[in-house]
């Protein structure tokens, strides 16, 4: 049996910088985990995580995709049980992978860049299961990663916001080196993290150099006085 890592993956800039670089240091990803939060999530990325399956097909590696109606954790105020409890459908589809016929389960990838919250959460889930985790974004400097993600030929896009500086221009606007320039001006403003670690905007990979075909997307802007989102209409690999 190959030693089989699990990418663990929202189609967002920075779980799909973690599967490039694992598939760049010669790890063997054979699948991607996708969990679709049913609401707000404290250790999930949200938006457009339907758009999960074309991205995969263009990375060419099977997803798995998990839709639990919630995380058990409803009635729970305290943020990190809800933390552990959002954890569970993950680890549970870890483990019916890792009991598949033909699989050594390795590791998995992950893109977390500063949150110890999440981070030490799949740590712990990664000892549980006893397999290693790669993290390769975790404790870099932000504004390279960025320009790194750039330079290397992302093709990333804005799809949600939710902070000062940002209005509903920036809903689908490509994060290039001019954007990350804007950001670094937002950030001296008003403290916008050029990564969008602390939620102020999330992204969508559309293109890169580990996928074979562009995600081409037909969409809406959604605005809600301070915030807002890409509603979208339509999908497909060009």
């Amino acid at each position: 049996m190959t030693a089989d890592w699990v990418g663990l993956f929202s189609g967002g800039k920075d779980s799909s910088w973690a599967v490039y670089r694992a598939l760049e240091e010669g790890l063997s990803v054979t699948r991607l985990l996708t969990v679709h939060p049913a609401g707000d999530s404290y250790m999930y990325h949200t938006p457009a995580t339907r758009l999960a399956p074309l991205a995969a097909e263009s990375i060419g590696i099977d997803l798995v995709e998990v839709e639990p109606a919630d995380f058990g954790a409803a009635d729970v105020e305290d943020a990190g049980a809800q933390g552990d409890a959002e954890l569970v459908p993950m680890e549970a589809a870890l483990t019916e992978i890792a009991a598949a016929e033909g699989i050594d389960l390795a590791g998995v990838t992950a893109g977390a860049v500063e949150s110890e919250f999440q981070t030490s959460r799949i740590r712990g889930m990664c000892d549980r299961l006893g397999i290693d985790l790669f993290a390769p974004l975790w404790g870099e400097n932000p504004v390279e990663l960025a320009e790194s993600m750039i330079d290397a030929g992302f093709d990333i896009r804005i799809v949600q916001v939710a902070a000062y500086g940002l209005d509903e221009s920036w809903l689908g606007r490509r994060y290039d080196h001019e954007t990350l320039a804007k950001l670094l001006a937002l950030r001296e403003e008003y403290g916008v993290h050029p990564l969008g670690e602390g939620g102020e905007f999330e992204t969508y990979v559309v293109d890169g150099p580990h996928m074979a075909r562009r995600i081409d997307l037909t969409y809406e802007r959604v605005w809600e006085g301070d915030r807002g989102h890409l509603e979208v209409t339509d999908a497909e690999l060009v």
